[in-house]
Formats: C-alpha cells, structure tokens, sequence
C-alpha cells in the first residue's frame, strides 16, 4: 500500500485490532489528532480534544475510547483522496457504558507524510453526541 487513501484505509483496519504498538506505527512521531473542543467522547473521559503523539493517540484508539463504547460498528460513507489528503466520512454506532446506544455521524480528514499519518481532523455532530451521552437535559 502507498497511496495516501491505502494508507488511511489500512489504519482503519488495524485500529479495530486494538494493539497500541501496531496503530502507533501508523502515526509519524509528532502527528496531530485534534476533535472539536468539548465533544461529548473527551469530557465524559476526562480526556483531551487535542492528542499529539503516537503513543498518545494509540492507546486513546487501543484502550482509552473502549471505556466508553462497545460493539463499535463503523460504516464508511465515503472515502475521498487528493494528494495526501484523505477525507472519511462514516456512521459509528455503539454501546455506551451505560448500555445507552450510541450513533453519531463523522468525518475526518487525515494529512499523510511519508507513508504515515502525520494529522487527523475529527468533524461531527457534537450536540447530537452530548444528547446520547448525558441526556437531553444536559
């Protein structure tokens, strides 16, 4: 695989493997994975919007997000490449801790620099999120 699209659709694949030292092998060194302040996922963890590191964003991909969500189904929407841009979008359905479902609407946009990810930008709808997580009184 050595198209930016190849490369972004493999992560996906071994993000769903849950093994840290192969899903930080995706990311360059300093990459970047920057979701919208105060959405839903990073508050109830106690976690930030802003993940710089491979390490970092591997055990938020391995560990981190499975405390709050089981049964994650992803479904591609579309896949989009320009260059090294890479633009996902995709329907995440899951089960909250609570045994709540969840179903949420994303998109990304990866930046990919010598055959790894250096930068993802998370996109989605963050009031329907926070409704799903804490309730509509919120």
């Amino acid at each position: 695989m050595s198209g930016s699209k190849d490369i972004v659709l493999n992560a996906w694949k071994i993000f769903s493997s849950r093994d840290a030292d192969r899903i930080a092998a995706l990311f360059t060194d300093e990459a970047e994975w920057i979701a919208p302040k105060g959405n839903a996922t990073a508050v109830a963890l106690d976690h930030t919007d802003h993940m710089v590191g491979a390490r970092q964003i591997a055990r938020f991909i391995a560990d981190d997000m499975h405390k709050m969500f089981s049964g994650i189904d992803i479904a591609f929407r579309g896949v989009y490449a320009d260059g090294d841009t890479v633009i996902v979008e995709e329907r995440m359905r899951a089960t909250l801790a609570g045994g709540k479902p969840y179903e949420n609407d994303y998109c990304f946009v990866f930046t990919v620099a010598g055959g790894r990810i250096r930068e993802v930008r998370e996109y989605m709808d963050t009031r329907k999120g926070w409704r799903m997580v804490f309730g509509d009184d919120a």
